[in-house]
């Protein structure tokens, strides 16, 4: 059951990092009626993706993809999209106080009940950690007694070892329609990866299904560090 919150906050790097991960608990959240905020920190400008014969160029892949964060956007029934204009692949070289400071005004102008981002240490990739961390400590700033809730996506090979099983774990079964064409809005990144999720969805592959309908995430432990 997700909780009713007063506002959430959802922080990640790239497009397509909200439709994969938690694109479901923001649809359910909107349909109860909860205002969300999604920053996107870059526009995938250096996206894997350039199309084989190539249907972009470095030069134009940015524009697709803020068409796509769009409407990914619109997919979700999501109005307030920030795109706060950082480089992909640069983030990781960002001025950590920069970066903090970015985060603690998003939290003052949208006083968030929850906040959405990747566990830092356990995300993999540079921009992913990077954000992670200058959220984390925004947050841990804050008065114990005004910290918003802190839910965080991780998937590192090493998380379940380390981190245990999730704390919080999203039924988004109801929702799973818009989780997809959330993730079909990003088709320049993902037409690989969804014609084969989509293949198996159809042989009611189990785990297909599983990973489309759950969202995981893990409360964030301020003992680990990033203060």
């Amino acid at each position: 059951m997700i909780e009713k919150e007063n506002h959430v906050l959802v922080v990640f790097p790239h497009p397509d990092d909200e439709a994969f991960g938690v694109s479901g608990t923001i649809a359910s959240h909107i349909k109860k009626g909860t205002d969300v905020t999604y920053a996107c920190l870059t526009l995938g400008q250096m996206g894997r993706n350039l199309g084989n014969p190539p249907f972009a160029t470095r030069e134009s892949l940015p524009d697709i993809r803020k068409k796509e964060l769009k409407a990914s956007a619109t997919a979700m029934g999501l109005s307030d999209l920030r795109m706060m204009g950082l480089r992909d692949k640069t983030v990781e070289f960002e001025d950590d106080e920069y970066m903090v400071s970015m985060m603690q005004s998003l939290i003052d102008e949208t006083n968030p009940s929850l906040v959405i981002t990747f566990y830092p240490d356990y995300c993999v990739h540079p921009d992913h950690e990077a954000t992670a961390r200058a959220v984390v400590r925004a947050v841990h700033r804050m008065k114990e007694s005004e910290r918003p809730k802190l839910h965080c996506v991780a998937f590192a090979n090493d998380t379940g070892d380390a981190l245990g099983e999730p704390d919080v774990i999203n039924d988004v079964t109801e929702v799973m329609d818009i989780k997809l064409n959330a993730m079909r809005a990003h088709i320049s990144q993902t037409a690989w990866m969804l014609e084969d999720l989509e293949k198996r969805l159809g042989e009611n592959d189990p785990e297909a299904i599983q990973w489309v309908t759950k969202e995981r995430f893990f409360n964030y432990r301020f003992d680990q560090g990033y203060e």
